[in-house]
């Protein structure tokens, strides 16, 4: 059995984000070792961004933090659940609740955008 993730197979490990009140996925990213000892050191969720390549600490920019409540590995320990108290209200970099927030109808393979925006993303990451 293992005791942790194991970032020896993989230097980037899978990382479902869970609201620990609702149960509700909020979205998927990635850690890697730097990443995973940070959100245990201070709390506070960080994982490690593919497109920057870079450490990215979640709610660096929109103030959209995720504090951990509870972290679980998986069987192979090559993904991660992180249980998450999701501040502000949005972990979507698109301004929603969750970044599941495209539903596709099975059989008629119609997309419907579910849930409401709760912040606008050109006010919030404004690039300069």
């Amino acid at each position: 059995m293992s005791d942790g993730p194991n970032f020896d197979k993989h230097d980037l490990i899978p990382v479902i984000a869970q609201d620990d009140a609702t149960g509700d996925v909020l979205m998927l990213a990635y850690m890697n070792a730097e990443a995973y000892a940070e959100t245990l050191r201070t709390g506070r969720v960080c994982y490690y961004s593919r497109s920057r390549q870079k450490l990215w600490r979640k709610g660096e920019e929109s103030g959209n933090v995720q504090i951990l409540k509870s972290l679980y590995f998986d069987c192979d320990a090559d993904t991660l659940l992180a249980k998450v108290e999701q501040i502000g209200g949005a972990a979507c970099h698109e301004g929603f609740k969750s970044c599941f927030f495209r539903q596709i109808d099975p059989a008629t393979q119609n997309v419907t955008t579910i849930g409401e925006r709760v912040f606008d993303p050109k006010a919030v990451y404004k690039k300069s």
